[in-house]
């Protein structure tokens, strides 16, 4: 479910070349808690917890569980809604000191897929994207130029990038422009 989305992206932009599309909308989460609290929220969610730092878990169509920190994680879900997924999440975590928080509204997922996605990224962040050092189903954040992002790699040459929705014109703009040394904008 998270394929891209069949509109453009940014804010009043035209449409974005191919190789960056929006995914389909999602409910977004992120929550703080300590080992109990994350692996009961992994245990209500069904899916295993992202257990060791940088790492992703799940299996990216329906839920994804993105470690943030050792005690923070961003799950972004494509087939429930923001309200029953809190309310599940809220439900499987009663009695646990966590802070869950709602950041669907706050942000938007990017998909960036082509040969030269990680060489696009490396013009803006910080990261060593060699999959050796990044490898597919690595999950961080980040900085991309002056933008706080999430940056998850997918594949290979396939990457999801979460950005907030104030940002996302900016970024979409300085991708599209740093691109040209790469590929066609089309």
């Amino acid at each position: 479910m998270s394929d891209t989305a069949s509109s453009g992206i940014g804010m009043g932009t035209t449409l974005a070349p191919a190789w960056l599309q929006r995914v389909t909308p999602a409910a977004r989460f992120v929550l703080q808690g300590g080992p109990s609290a994350l692996a009961a929220a992994a245990r209500a969610l069904g899916i295993p917890d992202a257990d060791a730092p940088g790492r992703c878990s799940g299996e990216g169509t329906t839920l994804t569980l993105i470690w943030l920190g050792p005690d923070e994680r961003l799950l972004i879900a494509w087939l429930e809604d923001a309200a029953s997924l809190g309310a599940r999440l809220e439900a499987a975590l009663a009695g646990q000191a966590h802070s869950l928080v709602d950041v669907t509204q706050r942000q938007v997922g990017l998909r960036l897929a082509a040969a030269f996605a990680a060489d696009l990224l490396n013009c803006g962040c910080p990261l060593d994207l060699d999959p050796a050092r990044f490898p597919v189903g690595s999950g961080t954040r980040t900085l991309f130029n002056k933008t706080d992002i999430v940056l998850w790699r997918r594949g290979v040459d396939d990457f999801h990038i979460e950005v907030w929705r104030s940002f996302e014109d900016y970024l979409v703009r300085w991708m599209a422009e740093a691109a040209q040394d790469f590929a066609p904008q089309r």
